[in-house]
């Protein structure tokens, strides 16, 4: 693949493979589920079939029929064997299908998710993808080990049934089925517009309280110590009062509706519409009174599957929009791969007229040239907005640009493979992402085989093994289990496990922002004195940072407005000269100064 042809695809494909495709895999597993309940369901009607049958037998005028009577009875218990292995095997088989089925679903959302881009990745919130894989995978359990059992008695019993009573009298039949035919004219007000609507705004509702609550725990020592508990619980008793009125109109609109299927369906109504239908049919003559068991009995039946299949219908709802979010997850395109990816040529980094927008019609990058000399650090600076981390991003190719290149030794990064690639770049960003696995893991994450004393000598420079020495088990601690770090402090882990890598091209974005001056100070000099021929981009917002920079490029809405070495723009007296005299106002006592009191 060549640059021209490596057009940044969209980031989700909007076909995307439906539920038909998502299920196809197990497509005979399915058939075998619903073909084991239909055969069970049409012989649970023997019992039934043959309490009929024994009723109508004596009370018919005549003698008994004493071997037809034992048939009948006979009949009778083999179904309802015959029922009970059937449904227990479709049972039994439809949660291992599902077993089968989430496990699949999980292992094509891993597997999508390794591929996804990195940019993709870090613009969801953990909490939403861990909800697909765990409980929107889980929400798929009624549709695979419930549904076919309930759409199979909803429809095959009722379709049995009718055809055995049409056999008895078909005026009675159209009689029993009225109740059945008001439920189901009652559906279709349930799937309204309005009635959706109200829906999605009650699970948006329900969504954005426990958002509130998670933020809420999460950041009650931030709330307490600067005194927003009032705000805090202001913004959550709003998510509850959103909830409420969105529960009040879901319940409103649907309450009748339900109210009315629930009445129709009900036994007592229904054996009233069929004895009163009885009762005329029987004193006109136009039905023998024995004839009227049948109705009363298989008449109940043709309603109770109705009711389940009505039971079940959030089920079955929220099944369909949790299989809606797994397919978006599962649409997410991956970055394109080089069918034959070049090697770079050393490590010059240069981007060419770079466009980039997260939406069509809005760039956030609009026209960057900037190189990046081997041996060199570029600080970008900027007030918020201006584009700095999207273009730091680019590097990492956690997005490719919509316009433009970026190049890494004479050749594009859509060129390169993405393994070249992250041997080549790292990166460290504000937001650090540890593993649950030992210190020394998480510090050789890029370098498996690196032995003890690179992984200690890594921590070193990143001035943060003293405190692994502190923890339980030292550089066996578990991150998460009896490893227990600061912000800073997983910063500095990050930032070892970039230095062990030693890749020629690092990029940081705010990574000592959580560290304190002196830890600060430290790994600036650690980063100094192991640069070399490393290209590093850096996101500053330190005098200490920036002082030590060898370029600054200053962004202000997507465009690069001034770029040099930080004394020369001190003497040009514009946008950095403001930038860097507003910082040393606030931070007065910090700022480090060259000679003269101005930077190198």
């Amino acid at each position: 693949m060549t640059v021209t042809e490596a057009i940044a695809p969209p980031e989700v494909d909007p076909a995307g493979p439906g539920l038909a495709a998502l299920l196809r895999p197990h497509q005979w597993t399915f058939a075998v589920v619903v073909v084991l309940q239909v055969v069970g369901a049409v012989a649970g009607l023997a019992p039934l079939l043959a309490v009929v049958e024994l009723g109508r037998a004596l009370l018919s005028p005549g003698p008994v029929d004493h071997g037809h009577v034992w048939f009948v009875v006979v009949a009778g218990a083999v179904g309802l064997v015959v029922r009970l292995l059937f449904t227990s095997a479709s049972a039994a088989v439809g949660h291992l299908l599902d077993g089968r089925v989430q496990l699949s679903f999980r292992r094509a959302l891993a597997a999508r998710l390794g591929r996804a881009p990195i940019g993709w990745l870090s613009g969801r919130r953990t909490g939403e993808l861990a909800k697909v894989v765990g409980e929107d995978v889980s929400a798929v359990h009624p549709v695979i080990a419930h549904a076919p059992g309930e759409l199979v008695a909803a429809f095959v019993v009722p379709l049995v049934s009718l055809a055995y009573l049409v056999t008895v009298d078909w005026r009675l039949t159209l009689i029993t089925v009225v109740p059945v035919a008001l439920a189901v004219a009652l559906v279709p007000l349930m799937m309204t517009p309005a009635r959706l609507r109200e829906q999605e705004e009650f699970d948006g509702a329900m969504g954005r309280i426990a958002s509130s609550v998670v933020e809420f725990v999460r950041g009650i020592s931030v709330v307490k110590a600067f005194g927003g508990g009032e705000r805090a619980h202001r913004r959550f008793r709003t998510a509850v009062d959103d909830f409420v009125g969105a529960f009040n109109r879901w319940v409103h609109g649907m309450a009748g509706i339900a109210a009315g299927m629930q009445l129709a369906l009900s036994p007592p109504f229904v054996l009233l519409v069929v004895l009163v239908g009885g009762a005329a049919l029987i004193t006109s003559g136009g039905l023998a009174p024995a004839d009227l068991l049948p109705f009363v009995l298989l008449g109940l039946g043709l309603t109770a599957p109705v009711a389940a299949l009505g039971h079940g219908f959030d089920d079955l709802q929220a099944a369909r929009r949790a299989l809606d979010r797994i397919r978006d997850v599962l649409a997410v395109r991956s970055l394109p791969e080089p069918a034959h990816p070049v090697a770079p040529r050393g490590h010059r980094v240069e981007l060419r007229d770079v466009r980039f927008g997260y939406e069509p019609g809005h760039e956030v990058l609009r026209g960057i040239d900037l190189v990046l000399e081997p041996g060199t650090t570029t600080a970008v600076v900027g007030p918020s907005g201006s584009g700095k981390s999207t273009l730091v991003q680019l590097l990492p190719r956690f997005f490719d640009p919509t316009h433009g290149s970026v190049l890494l030794g004479g050749v594009d990064l859509r060129d390169l493979g993405s393994r070249e690639l992250y041997r080549r770049v790292s990166f460290v960003f504000q937001s650090t992402s540890l593993l649950r696995a030992s210190v020394a893991d998480n510090i050789a994450l890029a370098v498996p085989r690196a032995d003890r004393d690179d992984v200690v000598r890594a921590a070193r420079l990143a001035d943060v093994h003293d405190r692994i020495l502190e923890l339980p088990r030292g550089y066996e601690s578990v991150i998460g289990e009896d490893a227990g770090l600061s912000g800073g402090e997983a910063q500095r882990i990050s930032l070892a496990r970039a230095l062990l890598a030693d890749a020629p091209v690092l990029v940081l974005d705010e990574a000592t922002a959580l560290a304190d001056p002196r830890t600060e100070q430290a790994v600036r000099r650690a980063l100094a004195s192991s640069a070399g021929e490393r290209t590093t981009l850096v996101i500053a917002h330190r005098l200490e940072t920036i002082a030590d920079a060898d370029t600054v490029v200053v962004l202000e809405d997507g465009v690069i407005v001034e770029r040099g070495a930080p004394t020369e723009l001190l003497a040009r007296d514009g946008k950095f000269a403001a930038f860097w005299q507003s910082h040393r106002a606030a931070t007065a006592d910090e700022t480090p100064v060259r000679r003269g009191g101005e930077p190198r």
